[in-house]
């Protein structure tokens, strides 16, 4: 059986404030959420600062790596709102004050009787050619060029511009997922979890402790893209489990010597 090719992505998540802790980032979650159900495996996020060089650096590693890349933050009106500048710098094109983006912004601006500013008209740039993301929150748009996506950094406005991305986007076939509780730590599953990630090298096999009321365990979680190669990892796993506690009764039972 031939799998699909994997589609990849990463994002980049623009502001100082997100790195000063001043703001807690939500957008993170969301987007691995969403592309996790459309089979797009989020393979890398980047925080970096309101500095042209630092967003143009890390955009241009990512695209050049990635499927796709997601952007979230700085598009607004303000002087430290940089990011369609960064973007156009890094496809070496100039960034413009888009026609229809200035339309539409002049249009919701003229309905609630505010003056569309020079400061509100930056909202309105973004790289020549550029295709508009829909903002049906606040109107303004976000923008795509090449294979990357640029989108508003508050949450509200970054997850409805994202829903009309996504229909846009090559889906990949659905990373399949199963959980397996284990009653023994790291330490004691880790040399014989090792093996059977060897053995599997179609599946990807993650441990994460657990600490709860009831006590401690370890949750093993195998992902597979296809249903087979989940199901014989998974079954080797229950019986490394059952292995370990077969030795463990064995132990107990053995008298001192």
């Amino acid at each position: 059986m031939t799998l699909p090719t994997a589609v990849s992505a990463a994002m980049l998540a623009i502001g100082d404030e997100l790195l000063s802790g001043r703001t807690k980032d939500k957008n993170i979650g969301h987007l691995a959420d969403v592309l996790t159900l459309a089979g797009i495996d989020l393979k890398e996020v980047r925080i970096v600062s309101d500095e042209q060089e630092a967003i143009v650096e890390a955009l241009n590693a990512l695209r050049a790596r990635y499927t796709y890349v997601f952007t979230s933050g700085g598009i607004g009106p303000t002087h430290d709102d940089i990011t369609a500048d960064a973007v156009s710098a890094a496809f070496n094109l100039p960034c413009l004050h888009d026609a229809e983006a200035m339309r539409l912004l002049g249009d919701m601006y003229e309905r609630r009787g505010v003056e569309f500013t020079e400061a509100r008209q930056r909202m309105a740039r973004m790289p020549e050619g550029a295709r508009h993301i829909p903002n049906p929150v606040s109107t303004a748009p976000g923008f795509a060029i090449g294979n990357v996506f640029v989108m508003a950094g508050v949450p509200q406005v970054f997850q409805a511009m994202l829903d009309s991305v996504v229909p846009q986007l090559r889906h990949g076939q659905t990373m399949l997922s199963r959980a397996i509780p284990c009653p023994f730590g790291e330490g004691d599953i880790g040399t014989p979890l090792s093996a059977i990630q060897k053995a599997h090298p179609e599946t990807s096999i993650g441990s994460y402790p657990k600490f709860t009321e009831s006590g401690f365990f370890t949750e093993i979680v195998v992902r597979a893209r296809d249903e087979s190669a989940l199901a014989a990892a998974v079954a080797d796993v229950a019986a490394m489990i059952e292995n370990i506690r077969a030795a463990r009764v064995s132990e107990n039972r053995t008298p001192a010597g």
